[in-house]
């Protein structure tokens, strides 16, 4: 992994995401500069500077753009902005709770990706998911139908512990699988993104509660091949994923980048200081993203967050990818989660090494092989069925 801050995993990770979904490196030499000896004192010490950090470089990049719009070019001010939205959503996402300036951040990061997916003509949908009388929000990316005339196929892609359906989609995942011709349905469900910071949606253990509204929406469309839908699911979507396609029959097969077999005991196992962490503040973040009072509240709930009792249940194809050298989930996960879906009737467990140069978690130091080695996976499945 790509480590400009010595030592600090916390904050290289949230370099190495940014540039995963789009960063530029030159912009983010630049947030980097000037906390790199903030970073020396730890994950939590000085997170404020580096989010004013973000902020001037992300205010530099819309001042481009703004520029380029005043000329009418739209299409550089568009991939501008969609740079920008990335560098406020990624501010955003290393604050505590109580840093006031985070909430503006995130609010005009999700602006300006709006703004940038339109200047740059993307044929991205803006959608609502009905849920339990209220809703939460997602992105639909269409494939076009296959050469046989039917609709093209469709996964739903959630979120980890403290990811974005927009840093999802800079990352690339909807247009790999586009490209193979399955559409995505990237969600912020509840306990992440819009659903957690705009809707007060926390996040829980039985996932299928969302997902199956999710397919819900899904079956209302025309062009998704209403037999074809699966679920895909990358870090803590590694837990969510293999449980919504357990309990909810009509996805047809499930994907992970990162195997969560047993977040609950992941969670003693931090009390512990054992592997790294995503976040900083990260007890403080958990108890928010599932409602949560009190650590003690927190960690006598986080055993349900456990697929040991579940995966015997997942009837359906099952691709298992892994990082070999994940620093925050034990790769021990990935072996236990193939073993244990024991009626998958298509099983297969992908293991990224240094051949790969992809060993770090969520595949953070490449971003491309599982990626890849997922949607070829996912359009060949849905080829045979």
């Amino acid at each position: 992994m790509f480590e400009p801050f010595p030592g600090n995993y916390v904050w290289n990770l949230s370099i190495n995401l940014a540039l995963l979904a789009g960063g530029n490196h030159g912009e983010l030499d630049a947030v980097c500069r000037p906390v790199r000896e903030a970073a020396l004192r730890g994950e939590e010490a000085d997170t404020a500077l580096l989010f004013d950090a973000w902020l001037g470089v992300a205010r530099q990049v819309i001042a481009m753009a703004q520029r380029d719009l005043a000329r009418n070019r739209r299409l550089s001010a568009g991939i501008k902005f969609q740079r920008a939205a990335l560098y406020l959503l990624g501010a955003e996402r290393m604050q505590s709770a109580g840093h006031a300036p985070r909430w503006r951040a995130y609010q005009d990061g999700l602006k300006y990706f709006r703004v940038a997916l339109a200047l740059q003509g993307h044929d991205t949908e803006f959608v609502d998911i009905p849920y339990e009388g209220r809703h939460f929000t997602a992105l639909f990316v269409g494939a076009a139908p296959g050469a046989d005339g039917r609709a093209a196929p469709c996964v739903v892609c959630c979120n980890g512990l403290d990811s974005m359906k927009e840093q999802a989609y800079g990352i690339g995942f909807a247009q790999s699988f586009r490209q193979r011709g399955v559409s995505t349905l990237i969600v912020d469900q509840p306990g992440s993104g819009e659903a957690l910071r705009s809707f007060g949606l926390p996040g829980r253990h039985d996932a299928e509660a969302w997902a199956t509204p999710a397919c819900d929406y899904l079956l209302t469309r025309a062009d998704v091949d209403h037999a074809r839908i699966g679920m895909f699911g990358g870090s803590l979507g590694g837990y969510f994923a293999p449980r919504a396609a357990a309990m909810e029959p009509r996805f047809k097969l499930c994907a992970v980048l990162g195997a969560n077999t047993n977040w609950g005991e992941v969670q003693r196992r931090r009390l512990a200081r054992e592997g790294d962490r995503p976040v900083p503040h990260y007890w403080e973040h958990v108890m928010w993203v599932f409602g949560k009072r009190s650590l003690e509240e927190f960690m006598a709930w986080a055993p349900c967050m456990d697929l040991s009792g579940v995966l015997a249940d997942l009837r359906v194809p099952f691709l298992v990818t892994h990082p070999g050298g994940d620093r925050q989930i034990p790769l021990a996960y990935a072996q236990q989660a193939y073993d244990l879906a024991v009626n998958s009737p298509k099983r297969e467990l992908f293991i990224t090494t240094r051949e790969h140069m992809e060993v770090e978690h969520f595949g953070a130091d490449n971003g491309t092989v599982a990626r890849d080695y997922i949607a070829d996976w996912l359009s060949e499945t849905f080829q045979d069925m």
